[in-house]
């Protein structure tokens, strides 16, 4: 087995989500699971079937963001796992929505961080391992990073007062 890192390319600005499911109707399922959980919502989608033609499955309403989630996906070329470009919304808007989608068995990441993607490739073919989502820790937060970060919720409506 060789193990691997894999980056995600995508503009700073484009929030990703990268999971595992098990089916084909997965593609169509995600599409529907994300329109319906944020009317108009921009986004862009690939599979990566595990059986029959192993093609790279997509869909999506946003064509330069259905581009980036078609090579992102060949580009993992990780059986059954699914990966999600969002633009002018949030993981936390539609990541329930997209847990609900019964073919979906995990999630390994919802991020707008630079992104690698650890892959194991045997002879039968690649899984993901794991994420490195972002940089290292540098420290603990502080009263005042406390302060920033409760006012930053508040400014982007998370929490009230």
């Amino acid at each position: 087995m060789e193990l691997k890192t894999v980056t995600i390319h995508k503009p700073e600005e484009v929030n990703c989500i990268i999971g595992q499911s098990h089916f084909i109707k997965t593609v169509e399922d995600l599409h529907e699971a994300l329109v319906n959980a944020v009317p108009g919502i921009k986004c862009g989608l690939a599979f990566c079937e595990a059986s029959g033609p192993c093609l790279v499955r997509f869909s999506g309403t946003d064509q330069e963001l259905i581009e980036l989630a078609k090579q992102n996906a060949l580009a993992l070329a990780a059986g059954h796992t699914f990966i999600i470009f969002l633009r002018g919304a949030y993981p936390v808007n539609v990541l329930n929505a997209v847990k609900m989608v019964p073919e979906v068995c995990r999630i390994f990441c919802a991020t707008a961080n630079p992104l690698e993607v650890v892959i194991a490739e045997s002879p039968q073919g690649r899984g993901i391992l794991g994420v490195i989502d972002g940089f290292a820790s540098k420290g603990v937060e502080s009263d005042a990073d406390i302060a920033a970060r409760k006012e930053l919720l508040r400014r982007f409506g998370y929490k009230l007062g």
